[in-house]
């Protein structure tokens, strides 16, 4: 694994083989962010990575200029291994070892700028996570929720729904809490 473009391009990014993860493809993560660079939104970002995993995304985000990155995921693997990662290459990303929702939830109603969610895809009321989510008040209007999901899940119907990107594999869904007019 390596991070593919920013300040830290290039870097290698060991396998840890103790976290039980599933990581987006290279050729998925390196669209995604594409997308994301041409909309112009991750400089100075303030983004939340749920089910973080390797940390993957969120070394993606700070070395193309977020401002910072909070990693969620309760395995506690997971989050030393990101921890080791961030301290090592002085990246500005926060851990916490919880459950995905109950964090959204107790969160401190922090106002951030994008969402990252990549659940187990058979993760149980899966289609319930993005209504949660965007529900907590977490997310600044406007700000951006992007989950990925198997094939199998659909989010067209859902409310603040605006577009779904598919690479092999990988599905991304975004969506938006639009402005009040």
């Amino acid at each position: 694994m390596r991070i593919i473009s920013g300040k830290f391009k290039s870097i290698q990014i060991p396998f840890n083989k103790s976290i039980k993860v599933r990581p987006t493809t290279s050729s998925a993560k390196e669209a995604l962010f594409n997308i994301l660079e041409n909309k112009d939104i991750i400089i100075g970002a303030d983004v939340l990575d749920l089910f973080s995993g390797t940390g993957s995304i969120a070394y993606e985000f700070i070395s193309r200029g977020a401002k910072s990155v909070t990693c969620v995921d309760k395995q506690i693997n997971s989050i030393k291994f990101i921890r080791s990662i961030a301290t090592k290459h002085a990246m500005n990303i926060t851990t916490f070892r919880a459950d995905a929702l109950k964090y959204i939830l107790k969160s401190s109603k922090k106002s951030l700028d994008i969402i990252f969610a990549d659940p187990p895809y058979n993760l149980e009321n899966i289609k319930e996570i993005p209504e949660h989510i965007l529900n907590s008040g977490i997310l600044k209007r406007n700000g951006l929720l992007i989950f990925e999901h198997s094939r199998d899940v659909n989010f067209q119907e859902s409310t603040n729904f605006i577009e779904k990107r598919t690479y092999s594999n990988v599905n991304f869904s975004f969506f938006k809490i639009k402005s009040e007019k």
